[in-house]
Order: structure tokens, then sequence, then C-alpha cells
């Protein structure tokens, strides 16, 4: 690594540090004020909605840290275009590819730390302040479990074993236990919504009913109970792609597939997050075009709007392909690699093309 690749990586690592702190601090303001409408419920208080925040700071730097990358490199590297220090490189006979090069080296370490929030805080934390914000807003109600949820109200017993979507849950067991402990019930679900009334909406319903001497089974396809959890309490539980680490996506995607079992999901979620790696490496590459081109005297106003209009564009493609991916059944690879390779692309031609 010479002083020219130590020097544009530095440039780049310090733009990126202080875009990413003014866009967490912005987020931090809109999270706790989006917690406002749910202080008071349970024992769920201002302290509270504080606490959570800060839980879900790693979760937050996670996601805005190839956003801050590609603000903060073009501001850097267009900062050093207009005070012409790019431009006596190029006269010192460097290309283009070899400062995109350089650039690629602070992508490297953007990556590396968004693999340290990814891998360590961001799931585990995040995790935690869905849970505690749940309890608290949920007292009466108890659970325990990792991939599926174990809830207890009374003398029942709900299992629920996945989550389809925020209001979509499969595989839901149903236990009733008499005061003795003994089982009375066993019912199960093949799917469970909430119905706008709160009812639980329990789809291709199968109970069997144990009496002192028989044994009652009933089916039914559709059934309305009254039970008083929220759907919000049951997305706590059960474990979302999100809040795994990579190990655990790629090992629950493999059982999955073992099982004969949808893995669409699972398997977006575990190439988007290595996607999400290389997009941080390619996002300063394709910064360093904008440096030589129309922009290399802009104000850093220009190229600060120019960078939240690339980084905008870039995720809204990026979530509306892993949003979709599922229900229209596209290729997992191609949700995941799809914006990344593309920016990719974009920045190749760019980087030929730049003089």
């Amino acid at each position: 690594m010479t002083i020219l690749d130590r020097y544009l990586a530095r440039t780049v690592l310090l733009h990126t540090l202080m875009v990413t702190a003014v866009l967490l601090a912005l987020m931090t303001l809109v999270t706790f004020i989006g917690q406002q409408d749910d202080i008071g419920q349970g024992s769920y208080d201002v302290a509270g909605a504080f606490f959570v925040t800060l839980l879900q700071l790693p979760q937050q730097a996670y996601e805005l840290l190839p956003i801050g990358a590609l603000i903060g490199a073009i501001m850097g590297l267009g900062g050093l275009a207009r005070d012409s220090e790019l431009t006596v490189v190029r006269a010192a006979g460097v290309s283009v590819a070899r400062i995109a090069a350089s650039a690629a080296l602070a992508g490297l370490v953007v990556a590396a730390v968004l693999w340290v929030l990814g891998e360590y805080f961001a799931p585990p934390a995040d995790q935690y302040a869905r849970q505690y914000k749940i309890f608290s807003r949920y007292s009466q109600l108890e659970f325990t479990g990792s991939r599926s949820a174990w809830i207890r109200q009374g003398s029942h017993y709900i299992n629920v074993r996945r989550q389809a979507a925020e209001n979509l849950f499969g595989g839901v067991y149903v236990y009733e236990l008499d005061d003795a402990r003994r089982l009375m019930l066993v019912g199960r679900a093949e799917t469970a919504t909430q119905d706008k009334s709160g009812r639980w909406v329990l789809g291709n319903y199968v109970e069997t009913r144990l009496g002192e001497d028989h044994v009652e089974a009933r089916t039914r396809p559709r059934l309305v109970t009254e039970q008083g959890f929220e759907a919000e309490f049951l997305g706590a539980a059960v474990t979302q792609p999100k809040s795994l680490p990579l190990a655990d996506l790629h090992a629950y995607k493999e059982h999955l597939e073992a099982n004969d079992l949808d893995s669409t999901a699972w398997e977006i979620a575990f190439w988007s997050r290595i996607s999400r790696l290389v997009a941080a490496v390619v996002v300063c590459i394709f910064a360093v075009p904008f440096a030589f081109g129309p922009l290399r005297s802009a104000g850093a106003g220009a190229r600060t709007v120019l960078g939240i209009l690339a980084g905008v564009l870039f995720v809204l493609l990026t979530q509306t392909l892993e949003n979709s991916g599922q229900v229209y059944g596209l290729n997992p690879l191609l949700v995941a690699w799809g914006p990344t390779l593309l920016l990719s692309a974009i920045a190749a031609v760019a980087i030929l093309r730049a003089r």
C-alpha cells in the first residue's frame, strides 16, 4: 500500500464517518419520535423508548453505512478534485483505475465494519430491542423459544413455528391444560392471522379434545378465536432473517431445503447479506468517475445531493427486489445480487470513459 493509497482511502473513510454519523443522528431522532405512540402501554415508558432506540443503533448503522460510504466517497473525492489534488495525481501518471483501486481499499474497510456489525452487534441488539419493547407493552403474556415461539396465556399454550409476513404466521399449535396440568386439547392450524377487530383467524384448523374415556376430533377450514395477544407480540418471538448471523442463516436455509420446505426468504436474506458487503466496496469505486466529470468543480452541496439521490435509488431498488422476490417467485441470486451487479457495471463503464 502506497502513501497515495492511504491518503485517498483515509479521505473517503473520514467523509464516510461524518456522513454516517449525521444520517445515524437523524435516524435515531426519527426512531425515538416514532416510539411516542407506544409510551404508556403496559410498563413501556420514556426511559424504555430511549433504551430501545439505543439498542437499534447497530442495526441502523448497518443499514446506513453503505449509503454513508457512497455519499462520503463522492464528497471526499470531489473535494480532492475541486482542490486540483486529483489533477496533480493524474498528471503524475496515475490512471483513473488506479485511483479507483485506492478508493476500493476504503470500501474494504467499510465492508469489514459491516461484517462485524452484521455478525456480532446488530442482530442480537435488534432482537433484544424488539423483545424488550413487546414484553413491556404486553407484560401479561409470556414466551420462551428461539426459532419458534412458545406463548402462555392462562391455561393455553401456543407454539408458532414461522412468520411469513407481519400479520401472517404458519405452523401454529394450540395446547390446553386443566388445573391439574393434564392435557385437554391439542390443535394445529396451517395459518394464523389477526383481523381488524383483533380476533385471531386460524386456517385449516384441526383439533383433538381428550375426554375422560373418549377422544373427539374435528376439522374446520376457518376458526375465529378470541385470544387476547397481538400479532406484534408473536412477531417478536419468531426469529427474523435479519436477526441471524450468516452462519445461522446458512444453516437454517439448509435445514429448510433438506426438509422440502420453502427457503426462499432465508436464501434471499443470506445472499443479500453477502452482496451488501460487496456493495460497500462498489459504492466507493462508483464515486470515482464523478470526481473527473462535470461535478469536478461543483460545490459540496451539489455532490451531496447527487450522492443522496444515487443512494436512495440503490436502496429503493434493493428493497423492492428483496420484498417482491418471494411474492413473484424471483430467483434469490438475482434478487440479492442484481442491484450490486448493476451498480458495478455502471461504475466500470464510467471509469473506462473517465478522463
